[in-house]
């Protein structure tokens, strides 16, 4: 595996070829092109097979992929083939709707405690699990293994939430408060901002109605 050369880019399709992936194994389709793949994810073909192509040789030419044997090799480059304990702070409703979603995730990546610094949740239920207090936190976090965190709090609040997740050992952190967070490199932060994603489609609307318009003012 060509691991210097592998860009976050590619890192963040394997997911979206696995959810097609498992689509079509779910529907007993047993082996898929790249041409196939291309089609559906309205990607070149080339660019599918050079992204696999950076973690093993999968296809076989005249034949394609085989679909169960793609799922598994992606599932283990994504380290999906283990349990990957995550923890989330920040019951709110957001934080709920994470929470939930644990029951439609087949995947072994699934939040297993989940944190709140207001009293007033501390003890409340969300799909099974518990809402705990901050201070449980590091304890939790290694009892139970966690590596990965989840912040849904105020931008406010969130670099001391990052601070506190960063203390008690978490290696990655899905951040979705509106705000840039500071941490060491060996700890990955992904932005899920989604005021900034909202803000930019408005860029795209009514484009075509915008340049007709200048067209009529000229």
């Amino acid at each position: 595996m060509k691991q210097s050369k592998i860009s976050e880019a590619v890192v963040k399709r394997l997911p979206v070829y696995l959810n097609v992936l498992t689509e079509l194994s779910k529907r007993d389709v047993q082996t898929v092109s790249s041409q196939e793949l291309g089609q559906k994810l309205d990607l070149n073909p080339a660019q599918i097979r050079k992204d696999l192509a950076y973690f093993g040789e999968f296809g076989r030419k005249g034949i394609g992929y085989d679909v169960s044997y793609l799922i598994e090799k992606i599932r283990q480059i994504l380290k999906l083939d283990k349990p990957l304990h995550v923890a989330l702070v920040g019951a709110g409703n957001l934080g709920h709707a994470l929470c939930n979603y644990n029951t439609y995730v087949e995947d072994n990546m699934k939040i297993t405690a989940v944190f709140d610094a207001h009293p007033g949740k501390v003890g409340m239920k969300i799909n099974g699990l518990t809402v705990q207090p901050m201070e449980e936190l590091k304890e939790t976090v290694g009892r139970l293994d966690i590596r990965v965190g989840i912040i849904t709090v105020p931008a406010v609040e969130a670099q001391n939430v990052a601070d506190r997740f960063i203390e008690a050992g978490i290696e990655a952190i899905l951040n979705f408060a509106p705000v840039i967070l500071k941490a060491p490199d060996e700890v990955r932060i992904h932005h899920a901002d989604f005021t900034t994603q909202l803000l930019s489609l408005a860029y795209y609307l009514d484009k075509e109605r915008d340049e007709t318009d200048e067209g009529m003012a000229d």
